[in-house]
């Protein structure tokens, strides 16, 4: 029985890190070596009847009879990911010796089994092709077939073989197992051979290190070209990481981060052989897998409150949970969920939790063993912030405060009502529509329902000959200049009709902000929000919170556009919604130009939980009044 015939070379030292490259010196063309043929190797089987077995590792040592026994451990880098992940796939070739078996030919994986065995502590077994004992030459024959024909030594001589023996008709597992590999090595290998051929040259010249050989596996031949011309020009060449950023667009998100069915996704996916596991790869376009993995979280998150979660928050792109603010709560007892995105497309469900500011007023609040999900549910977040509570609330003032103008009757009731339970505003100094948030005080001040209130004023000052003390929008003590007398004098000259006008007028002026008076007042006239508010540049940027974006997403555009946005930032969230109004990026029929939001409704409405939406809870506890 003999060898078979398998040219081998020494093993090549190691190579260095790949050198840094100065762009003083000149590059020349790199040139791709010829492939070198090698034949075909085959296995011979050793003599004598053998069977299979599975063996446990303490059982198993290496024989003296192999032609290693006694050397130093080998190197098993290559080997280990693949026993670490799966085990051992290929039998090992051993004979009973005294209590145990030993090992004629498998020392590399009985050590890769070793290693494995220390790091996890599992007991661990493999499959064993057994030998008669007593034949020594066939042993010996065993291991030297295993030492003498295995693997070329550096990468580029195995990509040879390899490449030499696919050209044949050979399949990767068939290659594999004539050399006792794993499949997924065999392929990644072969992988070298999509490579340009100065790609490679590169590689062997030290050129680029083995990190970007292994990205440029992942690249197209346009890609390839492309990194070659950077290379040969001024331009940075992206190398190592850098080059797998350039490559995937800058995203490089991996295939395991999707949620969704990967049969079902259009875009492109580049496979990675050398990842972590096998089948491995990342998305080309993020965009797309964006808009497909934000569907498949939203779909989560209502799968989430379908099984009884109250609150489900998806986090912005990037945000960390602050976990140490936070307790264990059960879901019965309020317990909240919160889904982190990471921008590498990961997505990490945080549940049972709940703000330990909550869970302490709960416990002051309710019995210790009474928990429940009503009194927790009560410290839920508000729907509308200070900022944005107060913007809907001076300008549904506002639009209140215009609609008085068209119905005297009401504004004589009101005042009325003034007198008998008196009102804040009730010294007749204009009530104030100014507000923290510049931006807001702007808005306020140039609204369609602020310009008539100015227009009908000056009207009617001019009727009386009435001046007025200071500007409108700062702080006026009166709201016209004079003194009493004259005022009412000029008012017993006027018909009943200018009487009430003016009356309207005053009473629109010192109308209380208050959400009760104003929706009191709202449900009565009616006015007509559409043509007296749209929304501006300041009720977009004081919007904040990311439900209530997605909640009006799905108003203006449907489930579809809320979903696929559903953890994209705030930004473009409010963008979206901008475009939808000014109907930019859609069809005719998409735009939605006269869209209001709930909340500036002539009967307003919330998005996440009417106790938080001040206007909305004021107007649930009016009765129906006739206008």
């Amino acid at each position: 029985m003999t060898a078979p015939q398998v040219k081998t070379r020494p093993q090549r030292a190691a190579k260095p890190a790949a050198k840094a490259r100065t762009r003083s010196r000149a590059k020349a063309k790199p040139t791709a070596k010829p492939t070198p043929k090698l034949p075909q190797p085959r296995l011979v089987a050793p003599s004598g009847d053998k069977t299979i077995q599975i063996i446990d590792m303490s059982d198993l040592h290496v024989s003296t009879l192999n032609m290693r026994h006694g050397e130093d451990a080998p190197d098993i880098d290559d080997l280990y990911p693949s026993v670490l992940a799966s085990g051992v796939n290929q039998s090992l070739l051993v004979r009973k010796e005294g209590k145990g078996y030993g090992v004629i030919a498998g020392r590399r994986r009985l050590f890769a089994l070793r290693r494995k065995a220390e790091e996890t502590g599992a007991s661990l077994s493999a499959p064993c092709l057994v030998m008669q004992s007593g034949d020594d030459v066939a042993a010996m024959e065993a291991s030297l077939l295993e030492n003498v024909a295995r693997l070329p030594s550096t990468e580029m001589e195995q990509l040879a073989a390899f490449k030499a023996l696919a050209d044949a008709g050979e399949t990767a597992e068939s290659i594999a197992t004539t050399f006792g590999l794993t499949a997924l090595r065999v392929k990644r290998v072969l992988a070298l051979a999509n490579v340009h051929a100065d790609i490679l040259a590169l590689y062997e010249a030290e050129e680029i290190s083995h990190r970007s050989l292994r990205y440029m596996t992942m690249a197209t031949a346009e890609q390839q070209a492309a990194w070659l011309e950077l290379w040969r020009g001024d331009d940075y060449a992206p190398q190592e990481s850098y080059l797998k950023d350039w490559l995937t667009g800058g995203a490089s998100i991996e295939t395991s981060a999707a949620l969704f069915s990967l049969e079902d996704y259009p875009g492109n996916i580049i496979s990675d052989l050398f990842g972590r596991e096998e089948g491995s790869g990342y998305f080309q376009d993020a965009d797309l897998f964006w808009e497909h993995q934000n569907r498949a979280i939203a779909a989560k998150a209502d799968a989430l409150r379908a099984d009884g979660w109250g609150n489900v928050t998806v986090l912005e792109r990037g945000e960390s949970f602050p976990n140490w603010d936070y307790g264990k709560r059960t879901k019965e007892a309020g317990g909240h969920v919160f889904i982190e995105v990471g921008h590498d497309g990961s997505v990490n469900v945080r549940d049972g939790l709940l703000h330990k500011r909550d869970i302490a007023r709960i416990d002051a609040i309710v019995r210790p063993n009474d928990t429940s999900a009503k009194a927790a549910s009560a410290m839920a977040k508000p729907e509308m912030s200070g900022p944005v509570a107060e913007y809907v609330r001076l300008h549904r003032h506002a639009v209140v405060s215009a609609s008085l103008l068209d119905a005297p009757g009401v504004a004589l009731r009101v005042a009325v009502a003034h007198m008998l339970v008196g009102s804040d505003r009730w010294t007749c100094e204009p009530t104030k529509t100014t507000s923290r948030k510049e931006t807001t005080t702007e808005s306020v001040a140039a609204s369609v329902s602020s310009a008539r209130l100015a227009e009908e004023r000056q009207t009617v000052f001019d009727s009386l000959g009435l001046t007025e003390e200071t500007a409108y929008y700062g702080e006026p003590k009166h709201l016209a200049q004079g003194d009493f007398a004259t005022v009412f004098a000029s008012l017993l000259t006027q018909d009943h009709a200018t009487v009430m006008r003016v009356l309207a007028l005053a009473m629109s002026q010192t109308l209380s902000s208050d959400e009760a008076v104003v929706e009191a007042v709202c449900m009565a006239t009616e006015p007509d929000m559409d043509a007296l508010w749209s929304p501006d540049d300041a009720f977009f940027d004081i919007l904040r919170d990311k439900r209530v974006l997605n909640a009006m997403l799905r108003e203006i555009g449907g489930k579809r556009l809320a979903d696929s946005m559903v953890s994209e930032p705030g930004t473009k969230q409010k963008t979206a919604l901008r475009n939808r109004i000014a109907g930019v990026g859609v069809t005719p029929e998409e735009a939605k130009p006269d869209w209001r939001p709930r909340w500036m409704q002539t009967r307003p409405g919330w998005y996440v939980e009417r106790r938080t939406c001040p206007p909305a809870q004021a107007a649930a506890k009016l009765p129906k009044v006739a206008s």
